[in-house]
């Protein structure tokens, strides 16, 4: 009897089952020829007897967590992947029967729930169904003749079927304790795939989830209430103006924030929470306010109301109701660089790192206080301990951890009091392995599927969402641009396709720049940062340059920034990229200023900035700022903040598109 399952699982299946190192040091004894006598018995039960006296077995129809090995070792142990390794060996064999093809079109959707309750237990089909009632999102990945291990991407873990047509042979990154209701819940995500016909290789849905008329209502018909009072508020500020919004509407928006969180809706509760953060920032002189990020957080919460009460996905447009936090079992993440950020009062250091199992990226997050009369750059924070380890060593290291949790918007933290079962080591040449899916190597093909993305104001809220892996074959130019202090870059893939790695100087990180320009000239062979499209191309926005020498992570770099200073100017903006700044400008202006207040000087920028736009070919963001004005000439408070969020939900989607 041929075990199919046995031949199915590839080396890096059985990596995510136990961990490489196994797996390697099982290849060499089997190499060394210390691999065992095989025995198969006649219900497909596999056996093995190894030269040193250990015994191991495979019981038939069960997967790699059944086996059965008389070492001492407590988990998976390199007997039990010796003998899987020894079988396939075995199977390869001139005179051994034909190994049955592996299946590319199967869907785990297959499954009926009495397989799932025979092999997961009941126990998990019912945790299973109160997550189905309060309903969830899913990303499935549908197997390939290239790649056949389907996955599913719940919104605090992922899970991958390693073979086709067996539940035995499952991974995830979740605990032990919720592995079988996510199975079960993956499971269902496929079901519910197949049965509305969405054959795509990768497709985004909402699955199980309370009934709501207007797309907004949540348990109890409690969220559309709390959306259409967020929006209110959300309103008053564009009309008073964010200049304008005192300390007590920026308490209103954080409670109702909390609201929105408690309903489920955590999309616009962060949106309204970063714009209470942004009034207060305002409010207290701070020099993270940013006008422009106002306008757009507005723009963000009237555009999820509106693709919400229009059928879009309660789980994508608003949030999920999955529990905040979901503890991981052993992972392995490879970190692709920091970022450092914060407030005269604050410093923030993001770690980014990719689960190589998954092909996600998560975000350690970081804050100090800042001392007074302390500069606190990302340079003296470089040494500060985190994990264990110093933050430089943290940001270009391979990490394994069995303390970990994701939360939804995938935030990694690690348990207080247990760094003792983290460990960090150098990250040598990881980024070349990493999944297809973070490491770019076709810039035309990444672009194509930033294209295919829903626009950003109504794209799931979640960490490090677009940070890639770039691989750079060349590097055309380095250019800074003075006024924006802002360096840019021009590399291309091995086909020729150009982005832009573009930076912009911060106080809290002043060596950044420098140490980013000479990384790239430098012959680097990969960038990581976030990949955005913008004004017609790709733009990286760094965070670590690997090289022959090495990882460099600019953020974390010595010294005061005066080298990139001296670089030739980059080449000057195309003139629609212009006028859709000058538009976003304009209407970042009105908001900040408040629609009711609007000195007339505004109105005309809006008109000119329409007229700009007519000119260059966008007639229906043209119009859109006509309409704007038009209303701005009226006396309806709500026909004034409808029209100015049509008008900029517009230009940030065509500056996004552009």
């Amino acid at each position: 009897m041929t075990r199919a399952d046995l031949l199915a699982l590839t080396p890096d299946a059985l990596a995510a089952l136990a961990n490489r190192g196994l797996v390697k040091r099982a290849a060499k004894d089997l190499d060394a020829g210390n691999g065992p006598e095989i025995t198969v018995m006649p219900d497909g039960g596999i056996e093995g007897a190894f030269p040193d006296g250990t015994t191991a077995s495979l019981p038939a129809g069960a997967g790699l967590d059944a086996a059965h090995c008389s070492c001492a070792a407590t988990g998976t142990c390199r007997h039990r992947i010796c003998l899987v390794l020894a079988y396939q060996r075995g199977a390869a064999e001139p005179d051994a029967p034909p190994a049955p093809e592996p299946a590319a079109d199967w869907s785990p959707g297959a499954f009926d729930d009495d397989a799932l309750a025979r092999v997961l237990g009941r126990r998990a089909l019912t945790a299973a169904r109160r997550a189905l009632r309060a309903g969830y999102s899913a990303k499935i990945r549908r197997p390939t003749a290239q790649d056949p291990v389907a996955q599913v991407e719940l919104p605090t873990c992922t899970v991958r079927f390693l073979v086709p047509g067996e539940l035995g042979y499952i991974h995830t990154d979740a605990v032990a304790a919720v592995r079988g209701e996510v199975t079960v819940l993956a499971v269902w995500a496929f079901r519910a795939a197949d049965e509305r016909g969405l054959t795509g290789e990768e497709v985004r849905l909402d699955v199980g989830g309370p009934a709501a008329a207007d797309g907004t209502g949540g348990p109890g018909g409690k969220g559309g209430n709390g959306l259409d009072a967020a929006l209110d508020l959300a309103d008053q500020v564009l009309l008073e103006g964010a200049a304008h919004a005192g300390p007590v509407l920026a308490t209103a928006l954080g409670r109702t924030a909390g609201d929105l969180a408690a309903a489920g809706l955590h999309w616009p509760a962060a949106a309204l929470g970063d714009l209470a953060e942004q009034l207060a920032a305002h409010h207290d002189r701070r020099a993270d306010h940013d006008p422009l990020r106002v306008a757009e957080l507005l723009a963000e919460l009237h555009a999820r109301h509106r693709a919400a009460a229009r059928g879009g996905g309660r789980s994508q447009v608003l949030g999920t109701e999955e529990a905040a936090d979901t503890p991981l079992r052993r992972v392995r993440l490879a970190a692709l660089g920091c970022r450092v950020g914060g407030t005269p009062g604050t410093r923030t250091a993001d770690v980014y790192l990719a689960h190589t199992g998954t092909g996600i990226v998560l975000v350690l997050k970081r804050r100090w206080d800042v001392p007074d009369g302390d500069r606190l750059t990302g340079s003296d924070l470089a040494g500060r301990r985190v994990l264990g380890s110093a933050l430089r060593s943290l940001a270009a290291a391979n990490v394994v951890s069995e303390s970990a949790s994701r939360s939804a918007g995938r935030v990694v933290r690690v348990a207080a009091g247990r760094i003792a079962k983290t460990t960090v080591t150098p990250l040598g040449d990881t980024w070349e392995s990493l999944p297809a899916r973070l490491l770019v190597r076709d810039m035309a093909a990444e672009g194509r599927a930033l294209d295919a993305l829903p626009p950003r104001l109504v794209r799931p809220r979640v960490e490090a969402e677009m940070v890639r892996v770039v691989e750079i074959a060349e590097v055309r130019d380095i250019g800074y641009h003075p006024g924006a202090q802002r360096l840019e870059a021009v590399v291309a893939d091995a086909a020729g396709t150009a982005a832009a790695v573009s930076a912009d100087y911060s106080p809290h990180r002043p060596a950044a720049l420098d140490a980013l320009a000479e990384a790239l000239a430098a012959e680097p062979r990969f960038v990581s940062g976030t990949v955005r499209r913008d004004r017609g191309g790709l733009v990286i926005d760094p965070f670590a340059v690997m090289t022959s020498h090495g990882t460099v992570v600019p953020d974390l770099a010595p010294g005061d920034g005066t080298a990139a200073l001296g670089a030739p100017p980059a080449a000057a903006p195309d003139p629609l990229g212009q006028s859709l700044d000058e538009a976003l400008a304009a209407c970042a202006e009105a908001a900040h200023r408040g629609l009711l207040r609007l000195p007339t000087g505004v109105r005309e920028r809006l008109v000119r900035a329409g007229t700009t736009l007519e000119r260059a070919g966008l007639r229906t963001t043209a119009d859109a700022l006509a309409a704007l004005a038009a209303a701005l000439a009226g006396d309806d408070p709500r026909s004034m903040s409808r029209a100015w969020a049509t008008a900029h939900i517009r230009l940030v989607t065509a500056a996004e598109l552009r």
